[in-house]
């Protein structure tokens, strides 16, 4: 068993979705981190499934580092008592700095920026760039799509099979810590390309 991550970075919607049961595993993801000591990483909004999930990690005793560019600050009702806030210039440092101070990433239901943040250090961990784990909670199915297409990527020979290791699916947040234990670490062999 691998140690607990010290912070955990979560992408989630800035919007509620349609399933109720979201609302619940957001908040009851960020009770958990807030109960085993784990500071929540996350993009710096008040609203929907981001804002729920820091409400719940701070009524808990948790503490809540929130990154966000100064331009999101009114669109996305920056949250007004988080542990922490951190103000940058554009959502490209943004990413960086929750990347930096994570352990580990998880996602939840959201959207496009969601699925752009996700990518992003999928495509960092196929790369070799880092080994921190990628664990996504496909409350309801949500994410059923998203394994069909990375399966799809696989297999019409655009990845590598074990690039699908590098991300873990999981149907509860109860589930997230242990797949985060059992996650691999290394880095692995270069990736092969299609020289011309």
């Amino acid at each position: 068993m691998k140690p607990t991550p010290s912070s955990l970075c979560v992408f989630c919607g800035s919007r509620f979705g349609t399933d109720p049961a979201g609302r619940e595993v957001a908040r009851g993801l960020g009770e958990l981190l807030a109960r085993k000591g784990i500071a929540l990483v996350y993009g710096g909004g008040g609203v929907g499934l981001m804002g729920l999930v820091a409400n719940a990690a701070l009524k808990a005793g948790g503490r809540v580092v929130g990154i966000i560019p100064r331009f999101l600050l009114q669109r996305e009702a920056g949250h007004p008592a988080l542990s922490e806030t951190v103000v940058v210039e554009t959502m490209h440092e943004r990413k960086l700095q929750m990347f930096e101070r994570s352990d580990a990433f998880v996602v939840l239901p959201g959207g496009i920026g969601t699925l752009e943040e996700l990518f992003e250090v999928l495509s960092w961990r196929t790369l070799g760039l880092h080994t921190k784990p990628i664990v996504i909670v496909d409350q309801g199915g949500y994410w059923q799509p998203l394994a069909a297409l990375l399966r799809g990527v696989v297999e019409g020979g655009f990845a590598e099979r074990r690039h699908l290791d590098h991300v873990a699916f999981v149907s509860d947040f109860e589930e997230i810590l242990p797949a985060i234990a059992a996650m691999p670490r290394e880095v692995g062999p270069e990736p092969r390309l299609d020289r011309v």
